[in-house]
């Protein structure tokens, strides 16, 4: 399995899960497209397009770094086109942009769910759209990351705005597997098995401490090669879990993807997750 030579378009690529795929893939000598927003460094949230292009560079694959918001549709059709013509192809497009706020219904500013709907649901939408006369061309592939659709209370009962817009996703998903069958584009979602330990949940959280329960963003990449390196459709329509793909592909040690190797603490299921 090797992403050699393939051009993944990778949105919110400039930090965490989505920097980590980017680089997994730039070991296989990907081209790859950081499509995101941060051009100029945050005052608390580490890495910019331009820092992952030259850590895509330095792992052996080709980068070309793009400012996008992705709630923009003449920017990401832009995006898109320039990516396809400085790489002469486009093999997939990791929808990996998102926000949240977990807060329900009572308290959320509508501004605020107007914000999580544009970046997780319409932009899924839109990217997806905006790429498909490239994917196509390549019968490649979408990854949404986005959870199983568990329809439990308890994901519903304290921050409903946020769920309908990630479920949202994941709804997409189904569909567009679906209506894009005939093209040959797989299109699937990926979910964490556990708590993530990225720059924004540490921003979210306020500190590191609940980064013991945690694991590294790796093993989101390396499930999300596992999906990516797959052809001919033999992987679509599905809202898998990172562990579960991997253990379908002959993993079966995930203690070096922990926070802290060796650690006894009890790992913290993400949300959506029983």
């Amino acid at each position: 399995m090797s992403l050699q030579g393939k051009t993944l378009f990778i949105t919110g690529a400039s930090r965490g899960i989505g920097r980590e795929i980017a680089l997994r893939a730039a070991r296989d000598g990907a081209n790859i497209v950081i499509a995101a927003k941060s051009a100029q460094p945050h005052a608390k949230l580490p890495g910019t397009i331009f820092s992952v292009a030259e850590e895509v560079e330095a792992a052996g694959g080709k980068a070309l770094p793009l400012q996008v918001d992705v709630r923009d549709e003449e920017a990401v059709r832009q995006a898109l086109a320039k990516a396809n013509q400085h790489f002469g192809a486009i093999d997939a497009l990791v929808n990996n942009a998102g926000a949240i706020k977990l807060t329900g219904v009572a308290h959320i500013e509508l501004k605020r769910f107007d914000l999580m709907h544009q970046i997780n649901t319409r932009a899924v939408l839109l990217c997806s759209q905006a790429a498909l006369p490239y994917l196509k061309k390549s019968a490649g592939h979408i990854l949404n990351l986005s959870p199983p659709l568990n329809l439990a209370t308890q994901w519903f009962a304290q921050y409903s705005p946020y769920t309908v817009t990630k479920y949202g996703m994941s709804m997409l998903t189904l569909g567009m597997s679906e209506e894009f069958q005939n093209h040959g584009i797989s299109v699937n979602s990926l979910w964490p098995q556990t708590m993530i330990a990225t720059a924004a949940i540490e921003f979210q959280l306020g500190s590191r401490e609940s980064f013991k329960h945690a694991r590294l963003p790796a093993i989101m990449a390396d499930a999300a090669h596992v999906i990516l390196s797959s052809s001919a459709r033999s992987l679509t329509g599905r809202l898998l879990i990172d562990e579960e793909i991997l253990r379908e592909n002959g993993v079966s040690d995930f203690e070096h993807y922990r926070f802290e190797p060796g650690s006894k603490e009890k790992l913290m299921p993400d949300l959506f997750v029983d």
